[in-house]
């Protein structure tokens, strides 16, 4: 073969190949066309058409379950006795780990959360006090911790939400205990020294203040209603922007608001809820010093629930006053590789310059390591009292 025709021959050897590509671009040009289309907007609304009565038929039959489970348990005395907080523990973190998006944790635990209290409520409302009035932050707490289908019981005092704990007039209650940035609420951790109600959850709430008020300028402003612990939380931007205003301190933010209504130079720093509750503008917010402000809220009842299998135990301990004393009974809790996530002291009850302990640990007073933890303190004591152990908040 000559070198004129081997040329040819390649020449000829290459023409499949240019056609092949020439053949395919069509085909990756009408995909390209296909995958920048608009999706037809009918069709979406019929598949999501379809995806609600699916959902809405899964709602019905969950609730069905859940009424038959009520039945299971026999007849109890009230709606309290079905609700164990132990169980949606356990639902809500099944939620949180099958969660692949493109929904956050926090917003699929709310509609489950809600789920769970409407299937709840079918027995009959939980009847939940909290520091009132209408609008408060703890109000928003029970909300996140108990969902809405519940009856709410506002309280003018913390007091006054322990005691009809437990007297049987509220099922459970909901108080703040300490702030991220303000440290504890005294008056909370004071009624465990008496009170006989159990802390069978908590709650972690972040936090957001706003400068609201009837006529919404702040120039008309001269004082300011808030609770203590929101005027510690936003004292560098009252200082900045309000440095001449008279600060009034209350018992709750949204009685603050309550008193702002009245006039428009009176101004209140509350949740925006509040300032819908009362009818009140947003002047500036969120006006706290901090954007990470959260406030954690403990959940009482009457009673200690079963292991959820993430807990946290809170006790009260009662030390005789020796050397050493402090030492000995946090000891065993390092011994058992037990993490102690806080500590507090309070003048306690027994005597003169006698105080008590507030202890928080990780686990669950029926683990292993607690119970041993608190028998090996028994020398070191007065008396311990567990004030409850429950799930670690979720979301």
């Amino acid at each position: 073969m000559t070198e004129k025709s081997r040329k040819q021959g390649k020449g000829i050897a290459k023409k499949p190949k240019a056609a092949k590509k020439a053949a395919a671009k069509p085909d990756a040009a009408a995909k390209a066309a296909k995958s920048t289309a608009r999706p037809d907007l009918a069709e979406l609304r019929v598949r999501i058409d379809s995806i609600d009565h699916t959902i809405q038929a899964l709602i019905a039959e969950r609730a069905q379950f859940a009424g038959q489970v009520g039945q299971a348990k026999g007849k109890l005395a009230a709606a309290v006795d079905y609700y164990r907080p132990e169980r949606e523990a356990q639902v809500l973190r099944r939620v949180v780990d099958r969660n692949a998006g493109p929904l956050n944790d926090d917003v699929l635990v709310r509609v489950f959360r809600e789920i769970m209290s409407a299937c709840l409520a079918q027995q009959e409302p939980l009847k939940i006090g909290f520091l009132g009035p209408e609008g408060t932050h703890s109000q928003q707490a029970v909300y996140k911790h108990f969902g809405h289908s519940i009856h709410g019981l506002p309280l003018g005092t913390i007091e006054e939400v322990f005691q009809e704990v437990d007297s049987g007039a509220a099922d459970f209650g909901v108080v703040p205990v300490e702030n991220s940035t303000q440290g504890t609420i005294q008056s909370t951790l004071d009624m465990f020294l008496t009170s006989n109600v159990k802390i069978c959850g908590e709650v972690e709430l972040r936090v957001h203040q706003h400068l609201l008020s009837r006529g919404g300028r702040i120039e008309d402003i001269e004082r300011v209603y808030s609770h203590p612990q929101s005027f510690a939380q936003c004292k560098a931007w009252l200082r900045q922007h309000l440095p001449h205003a008279e600060k009034i301190p209350v018992s709750s933010n949204a009685e603050a608001a309550r008193r702002a209504r009245n006039a428009d130079d009176a101004a209140a720093i509350a949740g925006i809820s509040a300032g819908t509750v009362y009818g009140l503008k947003n002047v500036a917010g969120p006006i706290e010093d901090r954007a990470d402000n959260t406030t954690r809220f403990l959940v009482l009842g009457r009673e200690l629930f079963p292991p959820s299998g993430n807990d946290r135990t809170s006790l009260l301990v009662f030390i005789k006053d020796q050397p050493g004393a402090l030492y000995n009974i946090l000891a065993p809790f390092a011994r058992h590789g037990l993490s102690m996530n806080r500590i507090e002291s309070r003048p306690g009850n027994i005597g003169l310059w006698q105080y008590a302990f507030f202890i928080d640990v990780a686990g669950h007073v029926e683990d292993e390591g607690i119970r041993s933890s608190l028998e090996e303190m028994t020398d070191f004591v007065e008396e311990v009292k567990v004030l409850g152990s429950y799930p670690v908040a979720i979301a």
